[in-house]
């Protein structure tokens, strides 16, 4: 990723807004520099590792959960050639995320105040976008439900996810089936300075997500499809 550059001054008010707003606001229980450095900023940019024609083509991308920006600010920060669509549905965090947007500049972000079973039924956002993503949201078979209704056919859902992947893979497999998608590929690995292990999953959307997905909200958490 030599060509992402963690130096930027961007990334820097972005760390300095965070924890300065982390005092009342819960945004993350990482405030160390070089932990946020690596844990957030540098595992949102793996995501480049699913797409790697991303400094060539106008994406659009959805990040559903973004809470503190992660892994959609960033992409947006290195990447302005992608439009990046921030959706949470806590607005206070959307208030911190907004005001950086302002401050640094970015003309490729949209933030929403919605939840993710909302945004799949609506016609404005279902099927819409070319890549969704999330991280550290909820189980796999939760974030299918979550994210496949709104690419279109032909596109990509890449969630980032811890190490140990497989087994929720595996009980994710008919919610996958169901919402229209198929494992592309997976690839694990390590954060710098023995910070952790991640896993990044990527996904092709081969078919229109049945009517009936999302459920209404609360339902993909309380009963995932099994």
């Amino acid at each position: 990723m030599d060509y992402i550059n963690l130096n930027s001054e961007k990334f820097a008010i972005y760390y300095n807004r965070l924890v300065e707003t982390n005092k009342f606001l819960n945004l993350t229980a990482i405030t160390d520099e070089k932990e946020v450095y690596i844990k957030h900023f540098q595992d949102s940019l793996e995501f480049v590792r699913a797409v790697p024609d991303i400094t060539e083509k106008h994406y659009s991308l959805i990040d559903v959960g973004t809470g503190a920006g992660f892994p959609g600010l960033p992409l947006a920060i290195c990447f302005p050639n992608i439009h990046v669509t921030l959706a949470d549905s806590l607005k206070k965090r959307l208030d911190f995320l907004q005001k950086l947007v302002d401050e640094l500049n970015l003309k490729n972000v949209d933030i929403i105040h919605a939840r993710a079973e909302d945004l799949g039924r609506d016609s404005n956002h279902r099927e819409k976008y070319d890549i969704s993503t999330a991280r550290a949201v909820a189980n796999l078979s939760t974030l299918v439900e979550y994210c496949g209704p709104l690419i279109h056919k032909g596109g990509l859902f890449i969630p980032l996810k811890s190490a140990d992947i497989d087994v929720e893979l595996k009980n994710a497999e008919r919610a996958i089936c169901e919402i229209g998608l198929k494992i592309k590929g997976l690839y694990k690995y390590e954060l710098p300075d023995n910070m952790g292990g991640r896993s990044l999953l990527i996904f092709d959307k081969i078919s229109t997500t049945p009517h009936k997905y999302p459920r209404k909200a609360g339902e993909p958490t309380k009963n995932p499809i099994q």
